[in-house]
């Protein structure tokens, strides 16, 4: 009897043990979303008056690849656009169909160099996907009319990946879509600064636009010097000589590069 029961006891405890084991394998190592989140710091939204707006802004990325379809800010429920062994697949036909009788929608495909926001990141390794939620930054992209477009961009892995995976591999994928726009650090600063960054109602570019530079001083015209000149008409126009050579019935001015030649009172010769 003893025997059994120690036998009984293991048996559960082995159940329980694999049970866990395979609980562990359906959540994301913890270290992974904090990393995510270290690496893509979250942008903040809230909304006054003009409608959506940036309260803390964060990590802008510049779209690498097109094909990723954003939504008006206003949509209620938006399509993601997958990412899945190096190809972009949009929302197909059939789901943009059914989102349009729900009312109308108005989308735009986001262009390559475009700068985003990232607003959410979601790893859901039981469906080996991580999902970013992104938005337009429009202090970045320079527009002179801002929208206010938003997506989801879905990165489906192989089955099995996300289990064992590190941040760093996630965010090699990633990488392949949206790199980390260094650039843009001072428009994010001037957007965290200012807080006022109009997302949807229209994005207000943060800090003052930095001032125009001044325009060359045109050139001056050209002195004309001819012959007959006095020399007083001589000196207005180049003002008073070097020296002065007198000869008889000459008069030279000399000037830095020029020779003027003076007979009887009127300019006879230019060197």
């Amino acid at each position: 009897m003893r025997s059994r029961s120690v036998a009984v006891i293991a048996g559960g405890f082995f159940a329980v043990t694999s049970c866990g084991a395979a609980l562990a394998q359906l959540a994301p190592t913890a270290s992974m979303p904090d990393e995510l989140a270290a690496q893509y710091k979250v942008t903040k939204l809230g909304s006054d008056s003009t409608g959506t707006v940036v309260t803390d802004a964060g990590t802008v990325l510049s779209v690498q690849k097109g094909g990723i379809l954003g939504f008006d800010h206003d949509t209620g429920g938006i399509i993601p656009t997958k990412y899945e062994k190096g190809a972009i697949h949009s929302p197909n036909g059939f789901a943009m169909m059914l989102l349009q009788k729900k009312g109308g929608v108005n989308t735009k495909f986001f262009t390559v160099g475009e700068k985003v926001y990232v607003t959410k990141i979601d790893v859901q390794v039981k469906n080996e996907k991580v999902v970013l939620s992104l938005v337009e930054c429009d202090t970045c992209n320079n527009v002179q009319n801002p929208s206010g477009y938003k997506t989801q961009l879905a990165f489906q892995f192989d089955k099995g990946f996300l289990e064992s995976a590190n941040a760093s591999q996630v965010e090699d994928t990633i990488g392949q879509v949206l790199t980390i726009d260094n650039s843009s650090g001072t428009d994010q600063q001037a957007a965290n600064n200012n807080q006022g960054g109009q997302q949807g109602g229209g994005q207000q570019g943060g800090g003052q636009a930095a001032a125009a530079p001044a325009a060359p001083e045109p050139a001056a015209p050209p002195v004309s010097i001819e012959v007959g000149q006095t020399p007083d008409q001589v000196k207005a126009a180049l003002g008073d000589p070097q020296k002065i050579v007198k000869l008889g019935t000459k008069q030279i001015y000399v000037y830095k590069d020029l020779k003027i030649t003076f007979t009887n009172g009127k300019v006879s010769d230019v060197q």
